[in-house]
């Protein structure tokens, strides 16, 4: 099917290069799974029914806010869903989870709280369900990763591509200014950065784009020199087509090697970079669910929570694993040596 869509002869050879590496197709549809799941998890783990019919009526409390007045609640401006006096004849439809991420387990008297059937991964230090906040958490790690790869990756196209094309000062010049951004100590500015500024999911991503572009220009400018005096582009220029055009419809396409091998590898190495700044404090705002969070707490009770180390870590593991793989079947789809 995706074969029959795939019009141009070179790309339709890559894709069953990369359709020949098995693992890189395992791992590909385990991420698709992976960000279907985090993105629909407010349906597989909340402490709210998907429906139910109380009294006669149907509610969809997961979807719809509903003043505890209406369920004849009025000591309380939050309705706890579990503790309904639900009659004969009413009924609830749950999610897998009943649990959301901000939501302790008051049954429970010592937090962390161990792994038990209501909490399959425990709790964490705040009673919170560790499964639900893995499931959560997963969101803003792909989200981050994929919105600075792609601020990151258009910027360093857009810097490598001129220097690269029109050469000459402007390569010059741009270089120098390139290498003094390169010795910039990225990470401790950026932990000061996010000191400084409040650490909302949207700063992130503008602080962490502010130098990463730098290494994507060296390869796409490497790229467009190549590129720039090949035949196709000498006849569009004595065709007079304008500078504009001869960038984005005639060198990009055929510059875009650098960018689709190393996209894989890049989402990963953000994901890791997220977990890192969360795990240091310089991440998300509290409470928002993070896997570096978890693994902080997990280092402050690693002799009575294991689970809080163990289960980030292995989230964090197969998260990074399938992402590699994914990437080493972009890189021998892209390699011009293989048949």
């Amino acid at each position: 099917m995706i074969e029959r869509l795939i019009k141009n002869d070179l790309t339709l050879k890559r894709y069953r290069r990369f359709k020949k590496r098995k693992l890189a197709v395992i791992s590909l549809v385990a991420l698709v799974f992976s960000v279907f799941l985090t993105f629909a998890a407010p349906y597989l783990a909340n402490s709210r029914p998907l429906i139910m019919k109380f009294k006669g009526e149907l509610y969809f409390p997961i979807t719809f806010q509903y003043h505890p007045k209406e369920f004849g609640i009025t000591d309380s401006l939050k309705t706890d869903y579990r503790t309904l006096p639900f009659a004969p004849g009413d009924w609830s439809l749950w999610p897998i989870i009943k649990w959301d991420p901000f939501e302790s387990n008051e049954a429970i008297d010592n937090y962390p709280g161990n792994p038990t059937s209501t909490n399959l991964m425990g709790t964490d230090d705040r009673g919170r369900d560790v499964l639900t906040r893995l499931l959560y958490g997963f969101k803003y790690s792909i989200t981050y990763a994929f919105l600075v790869w792609l601020i990151t990756f258009f910027m360093g196209t857009v810097a490598g591509g001129v220097m690269g094309y029109f050469g000459g000062r402007i390569d010059f010049w741009g270089q120098r200014v390139v290498e003094i951004l390169s010795t910039v100590p990225q990470f401790f500015l950026l932990i000061i950065l996010i000191s400084i500024f409040a650490p909302s999911l949207a700063m992130l991503v503008i602080i962490s784009s502010l130098f990463s572009w730098i290494g994507i220009s060296y390869y796409i400018r490497g790229e467009f020199l190549k590129n720039r005096k090949r035949e196709f582009v000498e006849a569009a220029r004595a065709m007079g087509a304008r500078n504009a055009s001869i960038l984005f419809k005639h060198i990009l396409p055929n510059s875009l090697t650098p960018i689709i091998t190393f996209a894989p590898f890049t989402i990963a190495g953000n994901i890791a970079g997220l977990a890192s700044l969360d795990y240091l404090g310089f991440g998300l705002e509290v409470p928002t669910p993070s896997w570096g969070e978890l693994l902080a707490q997990a280092q402050k009770n690693y002799t009575v929570a294991w689970w809080l180390a163990v289960y980030p870590s292995l989230a964090l593991f197969f998260t990074l694993t399938i992402l590699n793989l994914i990437g080493e079947g972009v890189r021998d789809a892209m390699d011009p040596n293989l048949s």
